[in-house]
């Protein structure tokens, strides 16, 4: 999972890289499964896109997926479960 608060300048490119890789749930707010490389590939990406001055990016790294649990209160915004 990725979430991101960047500078308004910059929130379309980033979110328009993140779908590139992964499946938009709700507003800076990413998750899906990927590899090691092309995580690495959409991190280098996004570190061309940002400024590590005043913007953030937070990556949760899930070792084993069996162990989440997502509920959903009101309106999902993706309607694929990707944690099974």
């Amino acid at each position: 999972m990725i979430t991101y608060d960047v500078n308004q300048k910059r929130v379309g490119k980033v979110c328009k890289k993140l779908r590139e890789y992964l499946d938009w749930t709700q507003n800076s707010v990413f998750e899906g499964e990927i590899t090691t490389g092309t995580l690495n590939k959409c991190l280098a990406e996004l570190h061309k896109i940002i400024n590590v001055e005043e913007d953030s990016i937070y990556l949760y790294r899930v070792s084993n997926p069996r162990n989440i649990k997502k509920d959903i209160i009101g309106v999902e915004k993706s309607p694929f479960d990707i944690f099974l």
